[in-house]
């Protein structure tokens, strides 16, 4: 059984950081992508990053390029995203999902097993 656990979440002042991490059980970590999605109340949930399977290849929504990593760990079966210069729009629920597809994708269709998520809010 495939099981993705976030953390890293919490309240942080706008221009601060958070990282959150994503450790994933049950496959084996290093042949998938891995991705990071958002979603706020009553919106569609978000592409936001996305990693390949050895971390060669990168993906971001504009509106975080720039600011957001995100990154991989093999040894640790663990996804990071280290958050910069955060805004009150970056505030949302995060999730972290893995899939099969090369690219790495960016669609939400294309991930099968998503963790339960972390609120990250930024106060202005």
């Amino acid at each position: 059984q495939v099981q993705l656990v976030e953390s890293g979440g919490g309240l942080v002042q706008a221009g601060g950081s958070l990282r959150l991490s994503c450790a994933c059980s049950g496959r084996t970590f290093s042949r998938y992508t891995m991705g990071w999605f958002r979603q706020t109340p009553g919106k569609e949930r978000e592409f936001v990053a996305a990693i390949s399977w050895i971390g060669s290849r990168t993906e971001y929504a504009d509106s975080v390029k720039g600011r957001f990593t995100i990154s991989r760990d093999n040894t640790k079966n663990t996804v990071y995203l280290q958050m910069n210069s955060l805004k009150p729009e970056d505030t949302a629920v995060y999730y972290c999902a893995t899939g099969r597809s090369s690219g790495p994708p960016t669609t939400s269709e294309l991930y099968d097993y998503w963790g339960q998520g972390t609120q990250v809010t930024v106060s202005s």
